[in-house]
């Protein structure tokens, strides 16, 4: 499922206009990207946790030239499912 499926979806069980739809998610979306920009993590009970983690630092070769690098460490959104949706899903 894309985020368009996931609009027709909403569309269909609730029975909004398409516009209204769009907005919903593309709101949902935006909210969970602003939290973790403010290095907040976001819960939803029963469906799971958005959060940044953090990568360490680690080698890595330059496929051009076959070189060694030092790769930084990097921020990166992660994502932990919850019980409810754990056991949906087993």
């Amino acid at each position: 499922m894309n985020k368009q499926d996931l609009m027709a979806q909403l569309r269909e069980t609730t029975g909004l206009p398409k516009e209204q739809a769009e907005r919903a998610v593309e709101t949902v979306f935006d909210l969970i990207t602003q939290a973790l920009k403010r290095g907040e993590e976001v819960r939803i009970v029963g469906f799971g946790s958005f959060f940044v983690g953090t990568r360490r630092a680690s080698p890595g070769r330059n496929p051009r030239t076959g070189e060694r690098i030092d790769l930084p460490p990097t921020k990166q959104a992660k994502f932990r499912a919850g019980k409810t949706l754990k056991e949906a899903v087993s």
